[in-house]
């Protein structure tokens, strides 16, 4: 998750990210305004708390729109109430699910009410890290080993005498509870809020040379602002996260994937194709990204831009 000069304000960005990053949308699955309309009939586009979502999200609702024909809405919902959307027919599709294989589990293996509708393109990183002062200041931060020595210049108002580890929206894939105990690091995690308030917080921590230690993740526009650097958690391997409770290794890599309904996929519905035929890369998804969070577009602005540019693509997910 190329970007542009002209930065979003902090308020701005959270009320986009927040308050609905579509002009439509609320914490109301069933309660959300369309835009369009056609032969396509509804397509509902669950929107998560981020901005690279959106951008999976618009591009794909405006090219449903506005070559389908489609009735889009962008209902705004925290990842797990997606998937509870998707099960009883609010919910069409998640364009950019993150794991989640007790929810796949429940839903496609046990339900059959959601089926998945292939890779995003995107591939995803979860991990810890740093404002670039800090590495310059002290070398040898990136080894988690070191995070205890460290821990009194990461002590905050919040944190009870530990060491500040601080994380994003409380929905998003997370083990950093877990990881902190297992680890016997003394740190405490700190929920910031969104990711507006993390991009703000690495801001502020830069500009001030403050120590931050935060959750992040990429596809990100905002490293093309500014080179955060990752600490090296212990090395992931296949089953090191299987107990959640007893996770003590670092995050694994994402193959980003979309899902859908069930009754939507059979429902005949042009847009079906679409969301499956749906590709593309980080740099792309950055890119409008980019257009939306720091140079201030309406998400369908951003995504027509970006869709104008590449067309050869577009019409590759329309099988033309």
């Amino acid at each position: 998750m190329a970007r542009g000069t002209r930065p979003l304000t902090y308020a701005a960005l959270a009320s986009l990210v927040g308050l609905g990053l579509s002009a439509c949308g609320s914490s109301d699955i069933k309660d959300s305004a369309s835009s369009g309309g056609g032969d396509c009939g509804d397509l509902n586009i669950a929107v998560n708390p981020w901005t690279g979502y959106v951008s999976n999200a618009h591009v794909i609702g405006y090219i449903a729109q506005t070559e389908l024909g489609c009735h889009v809405s962008y209902p705004d919902v925290k990842e797990e109430v997606g998937w509870q959307g998707m099960a009883d027919g609010s919910i069409d599709t998640i364009v950019e699910n993150w794991g989640h294989d007790d929810l796949k589990k429940k839903y496609i293996d046990e339900q059959g009410s959601v089926e998945d509708a292939g890779l995003t393109g995107n591939d995803g990183i979860i991990g810890w890290y740093v404002p670039p002062w800090m590495v310059k200041e002290y070398p040898d931060i990136l080894d988690w080993h070191n995070l205890n020595k460290y821990a009194g210049l990461f002590k905050t108002s919040e944190s009870d005498g530990k060491g500040q580890l601080l994380d994003g929206d409380p929905s998003y894939v997370t083990n950093d509870e877990a990881l902190v105990e297992n680890l016997d690091l003394d740190y405490k995690v700190v929920v910031g809020g969104s990711e507006a308030a993390l991009i703000e917080s690495f801001r502020s921590a830069e500009k001030n040379h403050t120590p931050l230690l935060a959750y992040f993740y990429e596809p990100q526009w905002f490293f093309n602002e500014m080179d955060l650097q990752r600490v090296q958690l212990p090395p992931y391997k296949t089953g090191c996260d299987s107990d959640p409770a007893k996770v003590d290794c670092d995050y694994p890599p994402y193959k980003l994937d979309k899902l859908i309904s069930t009754d939507f996929a059979n429902s005949g519905s042009p847009a079906v194709d679409l969301i499956k035929n749906f590709n593309w890369t980080n740099e792309d998804q950055n890119t409008v990204s980019t257009y939306i969070a720091q140079d201030g577009m309406d998400p369908d602005a951003a995504a027509k831009k970006w869709v104008d540019a590449n067309q050869d693509l577009v019409d590759q997910w329309l099988g033309r």
